[in-house]
C-alpha cells in the first residue's frame, strides 16, 4: 500500500469501540444502536468499504448507496454485488479504482478485527463510537498508538430511542506518518 495511493484516497476506519475494546461477538453486534447506524451510513454512503468476510457475512447483503470490497483468504468466495479482494494491497487497489468512479474522496474501512488491525498502520483518520458500556465479546479494536492520533473531535450523546447505550463520537487523525 503505497502512501501515494493513500493521500489521494485517504483510508478512514469507521468503528463502534466498548469501554473495554469490543466490537463483537460471535461475528456480529452486541448491542442496539440505531443512532450509530444512521450516522454510519451517512459518513460511508456514497463510498467504496473494505471489509471483511465475516463482516460482510454479518451484514448479509451489499449496503445500498456504497461499493463493497470483501477481503477474504477463501480463494472460492463469491458473493452477488460485491468486489472480492484476497489481500489488504488488492483490496485498496479496487477500492481506489471504485472511489474514482463514484467520485468519493475517502476509503472507509468497515471492519472487523483483523481488517481494522491490518489497515490501522496505513489509516489517515478514525471515527470511533465510543459506547459507554463493557460488553462480553470476542471482537476486539486493536488500540491506536496514543503518540500517532490527535483527537480532532468530540460528541457526547445520551442514549437515543432504541439505543442500549450512551455513546460518544470521537474524530482521531493521524499525527504522524506510518511506518
Amino acid at each position: 500500500m503505497g502512501s501515494v495511493e493513500i493521500m489521494a484516497f485517504p483510508l478512514v476506519i469507521v468503528v463502534a469501540v466498548a469501554e473495554n475494546g469490543v466490537i463483537g461477538k460471535d461475528n456480529g453486534l452486541t448491542w442496539r444502536m440505531p443512532s450509530d447506524l444512521k450516522r454510519f451510513r451517512r459518513i460511508t454512503m456514497g463510498k467504496p468499504l473494505i471489509m471483511g468476510r465475516k463482516t460482510f457475512q454479518s451484514v448479509g447483503r451489499p449496503l445500498p448507496g456504497r461499493e463493497i470490497v470483501v477481503i477474504t483468504r477463501d480463494e472460492g468466495f463469491t458473493a452477488e454485488g460485491v468486489h472480492i479482494a484476497h489481500s489488504p494491497k488488492e483490496a485498496v487497489a479496487k477500492a481506489k479504482a471504485l472511489a474514482k468512479a463514484m467520485g468519493a474522496d475517502e476509503i472507509i474501512i468497515a471492519g472487523g478485527g483483523a481488517i481494522y488491525t491490518a489497515f490501522l498502520p496505513c489509516a489517515s483518520r478514525i471515527d470511533l463510537t465510543r459506547v459507554h458500556a463493557s460488553i462480553d465479546g470476542d471482537a476486539i479494536f486493536p488500540s491506536p498508538a496514543q503518540e500517532e492520533w490527535r483527537e480532532t473531535a468530540r460528541e457526547e450523546h445520551a442514549a437515543g430511542p432504541g439505543d442500549d447505550h450512551a455513546f460518544t463520537l470521537i474524530t482521531l487523525s493521524r499525527t504522524s506518518k506510518s511506518p
